[in-house]
């Protein structure tokens, strides 16, 4: 199992300080673009991929889902999540996305939000093949990634002008896939850039067909966050909505 950033003392620490973190779903710029994304949880299985502090998998057991299993490679994440989002029909599993094993026809619903973008193309292909056997027939899968314009150039931060203001944010090497050590939190973290047009082509190869694709924009209440505006300049975010078919 490979090592994770987020048990690193330091960027967990400044991690737990975000909106997202402190404030829940209500603090994460997309949730109101993802939640009417969302399927009926009622009577469901539920997988939670990178499931981090367990929001989402609580907002499915509280909107009817029968079980979640929610997966996170990160011991200091899930520390968090059975503390904050105990439930009973919650089972948190420490597990590396690039070797989790599922059984056949096992969940009727497979979520994950901002998880992917840490998987190259090859390991995102194979985990799709595994989801595609692990959801039944006509299952939802949703999830949401950084935007592959957001990663395009690798250092994910804006271009400031002498006085300290923004200029521009950075769009380079788009087509160029692969590995990319962006600066977040304070820290040098590894993730990779994949094309919208692999996006795509993964899900069609295994068996999903899409649904809905949203570029998320910060809801309107948001907006006097300091540098939420800001966010309106390019697209962060991308969100994914698709259904198996076998």
């Amino acid at each position: 199992m490979k090592t994770n950033i987020y048990d690193n003392e330091d960027f967990f620490n400044s991690y737990s300080q975000m909106s997202r973190s402190k404030d829940g779903l209500a603090g994460a710029g997309e949730w109101h673009t993802l939640q009417k994304m969302l399927p009926d949880f009622k009577g469901k299985r539920v997988l939670d991929l990178g499931c981090g502090y367990g929001w989402h998998a609580k907002y499915a057991i509280d909107n009817g889902a029968k079980s979640v299993l929610a997966i996170d490679l990160s011991e200091k994440m899930l520390e968090v999540a059975r503390e904050k989002n105990f439930d009973e029909n919650i089972t948190y599993e420490q597990a590396d996305l690039r070797e989790v094993k599922f059984s056949e026809d096992t969940f009727d619903i497979a979520l994950s939000s901002l998880a992917f973008h840490y998987l190259s193309k090859d390991e995102m292909n194979a985990l799709f093949a595994k989801l595609h056997s692990a959801l039944v027939d006509e299952g939802e899968f949703v999830f949401s990634v950084e935007h592959p314009l957001f990663t395009s150039e690798g250092s994910q931060d804006w271009v400031y002008n002498e006085d300290g203001s923004i200029s521009h944010f950075p769009i380079d090497n788009y087509f160029y896939e692969g590995e990319r050590n962006s600066h977040f939190l304070g820290s040098d973290v590894k993730k990779y850039h994949k094309t919208l047009t692999t996006y795509i082509e993964v899900l069609l190869r295994n068996g999903f067909s899409i649904e809905n694709i949203v570029e998320p924009m910060p809801d309107k209440q948001m907006l006097d966050i300091p540098g939420m505006k800001d966010e309106l300049r390019r697209p962060m975010m991308m969100i994914i909505s698709s259904k198996n078919h076998k």
